[in-house]
């Protein structure tokens, strides 16, 4: 079968290869990928700078249909079923402190699919059952295939951040992490600014058709001027920062009113300086939120069920995975919201 292939360490080394399609033992299951989302992950593995262990096979966001199941599996899932993975969880030592309390993310022998294993660049996959998940029937393969982003948002907005209806909430950075959580924080009812760069106004367009009170473009205004005028003086809540960039830190904490809440959301990927008295001035809360866990995954399809948000306006772009460079354009050059690719071969 064709594959997107990390083949070997070092910057770029990625090409469409010929892979053998993997076997399905007794206790796992195949998948036909129906769709794997690109994500920044991908982009740093292209470029070396994520910990990857070629030759793998990259994608981490897919949905899919379950065409085998091992013998011993005993009926957690069934041929037919569609269902969206989590790849997260592919290695981990199931007997540390944070594999015991279910969070498996920072278990030191964890590997994710897409860099760690094989991903779903790919037309099949195989899995253990206990990562896949069913999704609603009127939920499509195209949207389950952002499971795995809106988890990470569903962890940030729902289960860390303690935001609630009442409060201002700042996003910086409208990439699909960021929308993803303005849809989150819309259903809540949850008054919410997003603001984004000079080089973000399709996106900044799409925050106020998905929910956005009001929309910042930081190259022609400065962020906490902006938020003063639109909160009358009064700061930000809490802010999501969502971009990973030493500015947009800066904007979120400078935003932010006296014993407001911070969440860093994206991965800066560089030692930044940022004015750190105003944590100390303004006695702010700091939390990180990286990724999610089971439960984060058992809430987010309670939330597909009830049918509030639903995820199709984020997809712009559909290609094929031997696409695969221009669909890295176009999230290189922010030129699109979110791009699925599918499988050839």
């Amino acid at each position: 079968m064709k594959a997107l292939v990390k083949y070997a360490s070092g910057d770029g080394n990625v090409d469409i290869r010929d892979v053998d399609e993997p076997k399905c033992s007794d206790s796992q299951v195949k998948l036909e990928i129906a769709y794997c989302g690109l994500c920044g992950t991908d982009i740093h593995v292209l470029h070396d700078t994520f910990r990857n262990y070629p030759p793998v096979i990259l994608g981490h966001e897919f949905s899919g249909t379950v065409v085998e199941v091992g013998r011993n599996v005993n009926g957690a899932v069934t041929p037919g079923e569609r269902v969206a993975g989590l790849g997260a969880t592919a290695v981990t030592c199931g007997e540390c402190h944070y594999c015991r309390s279910g969070y498996f993310i920072f278990c030191s022998n964890r590997r994710g699919m897409g860099h760690g294993v094989n991903g779903a660049f790919a037309r099949y996959v195989v899995m253990r059952p206990d990562q896949l998940y069913r999704i609603p029937d009127n939920f499509t393969l195209e949207e389950a295939a952002m499971s795995e982003p809106f988890a990470a948002a569903v962890q940030a907005v729902t289960e860390i951040s303690d935001v609630r209806i009442g409060d201002t909430a700042l996003i910086s950075g409208p990439g699909p992490i960021g929308l993803l959580c303005l849809k989150l924080l819309a259903a809540e009812g949850v008054k919410t600014i997003v603001a984004g760069a000079a080089g973000d106004g399709e996106r900044l367009d799409a925050a106020l058709r998905f929910g956005a009170a009001a929309v910042v473009n930081v190259g022609e205004q400065k962020l906490s001027d902006a938020v003063q005028e639109l909160t009358k003086g009064e700061g930000i809540d809490v802010a999501f920062e969502c971009a990973g960039h030493p500015d947009s830190v800066r904007g979120c904490l400078e935003s932010l009113r006296p014993m407001g809440r911070y969440m860093q959301v994206a991965i800066c990927g560089q030692d930044i300086q940022f004015p750190i008295d105003q944590i100390f001035y303004k006695q702010l809360k700091l939390n990180g939120s990286v990724c999610y866990t089971a439960r984060t995954w058992e809430r987010m399809m309670k939330i597909y069920a009830e049918g509030r948000i639903r995820l199709n306006d984020l997809i712009s772009d559909k290609l094929p995975i031997s696409e695969w460079r221009k669909a890295f354009e176009l999230c290189r050059d922010r030129k699109a919201l979110k791009v699925l690719m599918y499988p050839e071969g």
